[in-house]
């Protein structure tokens, strides 16, 4: 079966997105698109959020990267994109992302979104989180996680410091 990862950079208070969907303090070097490079290669599908999707549109448009075979886009107000390739889905976030985990191929990314991780973290759909938390307190924002309505336990697999005093870290979601 597919793996589903959150993964996202946040501040050490826990947000993707300073005041104002800022994000000028993130630390961008050799170790994190190392550590990018190696997470793409086992990955071939993207979920994201429409919110998440309106602010890649603000930076240029949705992510380009190799390799990636499907995109879809969770939105219950939308009624169309402005990328061709990418999905648009209207059902239950947790029920497509159930079956779609079921499908052949490799595993799957969902970017940024605490709003669509809080469902699918709920619904005991993503497996693995991966954060690249950053050295500094940003006070407000988006935050990283919202109240998944239950205590969800995780396992350290993987931790480490890296360039710019950033520290990455990547847990397994733990089964009840």
């Amino acid at each position: 079966m597919r793996t589903v990862t959150y993964g996202a950079a946040c501040s050490l208070d826990g947000f993707i997105t300073g005041p104002n969907e800022n994000i000028d303090w993130l630390h961008n070097s050799a170790d994190t698109a190392e550590i990018m490079r190696r997470y793409w290669q086992d990955v071939d599908t993207i979920i994201m959020g429409r919110k998440t999707y309106d602010f890649s549109l603000t930076l240029g448009g949705a992510p380009e990267i190799p390799g990636i075979e499907a995109t879809y886009v969770f939105s219950r107000t939308r009624r169309s994109l402005e990328t061709p390739g990418i999905q648009l889905v209207s059902s239950d976030p947790a029920e497509f992302v159930r079956d779609l985990k079921t499908r052949p191929g490799k595993n799957i990314c969902m970017l940024g979104g605490s709003e669509l991780a809080q469902p699918l973290i709920a619904a005991g759909v993503v497996d693995e989180i991966g954060l690249n938390v950053h050295p500094i307190l940003l006070g407000s924002g988006t935050p990283l996680f919202r109240d998944p309505g239950q205590r969800v336990r995780l396992q350290l697999t993987e931790n480490r410091t890296i360039d710019g005093g950033c520290v990455f870290l990547n847990y397994r979601v733990q089964p009840e």
